[in-house]
């Protein structure tokens, strides 16, 4: 029996609003057979009352509460925090610092959602300063969470441990693999390659005590290859990563449209193989696996991609409801106490940054 959780939603937000929101929740309950879920909608309720008509699972689940103030997609975070209150993002994440909700999705302005909740709940130990975005990351071995994809762009050390725990009991919670492997994304897999930020992380995570199960420093093609479960980066490299491989998916999709849209015989081919042709594609794109939960805050958020469509979202949603129903707060402040309890580790002797 799988225990009974509340979702809080920002309904409002992301291109679409309700019109994907509520089909989404929809999806999620036709694939799962959740019968112990429960969803808070904020936003506009005329709006969403005509959205729950065509979804009666969903509207016997939900409680509409409404408010006609919406966060822009294109707004500052800092005129997000300042105007916000009240909208249909920030009641969102207020319902988890209130515990009427377990998890939060929203596919609204992503800057101001990491704002406003970082806001609200805190971050979930002393020294984190702010959460980092992980994307799950299609493999030929299966999924790899990375991060940071996007949320701090320079990080130290003790940061990226940060990140290895919090990737470490995300992967276990939502991908179901008990002992996760860990890499340091790098320029080389040698210890003399890099800066000094990730050889220093790579020191403390061999000699450090922490638990986990580190591989070492993995490049860029080991992403793609599964080589490990979780992969560790700062946000700006991350965010390279990413936006250039989902261009690389989009890049190969148009390719073989074009292709096999060229002639007659290439046409008739495509019409046999769509259904698998349709399966890679959704394979080899990071951004189809929507759903990127801002890891280190006091409480569950997760970001869809503002574009989703419901299946899409249904995906984020699958993802918060498995981490509200995991123990991962809890793993991680145990993990990060054993973080703090190391912090006078002794210092790596300084050298010079070596590229490939």
């Amino acid at each position: 029996m799988i225990s009974p959780i509340t979702l809080s939603l920002d309904a409002m937000g992301g291109d679409h609003g309700p019109t994907v929101v509520i089909p989404g929740l929809a999806d999620y309950l036709k694939r799962s057979g959740d019968q112990n879920v429960r969803f808070l909608l904020h936003g506009d309720a005329s709006a969403l009352k005509i959205e729950l008509k065509r979804h009666p699972a969903v509207a016997a689940a939900s409680e509409v509460r409404h408010t006609d103030k919406v966060v822009a997609m294109d707004e500052k975070p800092a005129q997000a925090m300042r105007r916000g209150k009240g909208s249909s993002l920030w009641n969102a994440v207020e319902s988890l610092r209130t515990g009427e909700a377990q998890a939060a999705v929203s596919a609204g302005n992503t800057g101001a959602l990491m704002a406003i909740s970082k806001l609200i709940l805190r971050m979930s130990a002393p020294g984190l300063e702010r959460p980092a975005i992980v994307a799950s990351w299609p493999t030929l071995r299966g999924v790899t969470a990375v991060l940071d994809v996007g949320a701090n762009i320079e990080s130290d050390a003790e940061q990226l441990i940060e990140f290895a725990i919090m990737g470490e009991a995300f992967h276990q919670a939502v991908h179901g693999v008990a002992r996760p492997s860990i890499g340091l994304l790098n320029v080389g897999s040698e210890d003399i390659k890099g800066h000094e930020e990730v050889r220093e992380a790579a020191r403390i995570l061999r000699q450090g005590g922490l638990d986990l199960n580190y591989h070492g420093f993995v490049e860029g093609d080991d992403i793609a290859k599964g080589t490990v479960d979780v992969v560790v980066t700062d946000g700006f490299t991350g965010n390279i990563a990413l936006k250039t491989a989902e261009g690389v998916a989009r890049f190969i999709s148009t390719l073989m449209r074009e292709t096999l849209t060229s002639d007659l015989q290439a046409r008739l081919g495509a019409l046999i193989a769509m259904p698998a042709l349709k399966r890679m594609g959704r394979r080899i794109d990071p951004g189809a696996i929507n759903g990127g939960p801002l890891l280190g805050l006091n409480g569950i958020v997760v970001k869809s991609h503002g574009g989703a469509d419901a299946r899409g979202f249904s995906n984020a949603v699958r993802i918060a409801i498995d981490l509200g129903r995991s123990g991962y707060l809890e793993r991680v402040s145990r993990s990060l106490g054993r973080l703090a309890a190391l912090a006078p580790a002794v210092a790596a002797p300084q050298t010079e940054d070596v590229a490939s």
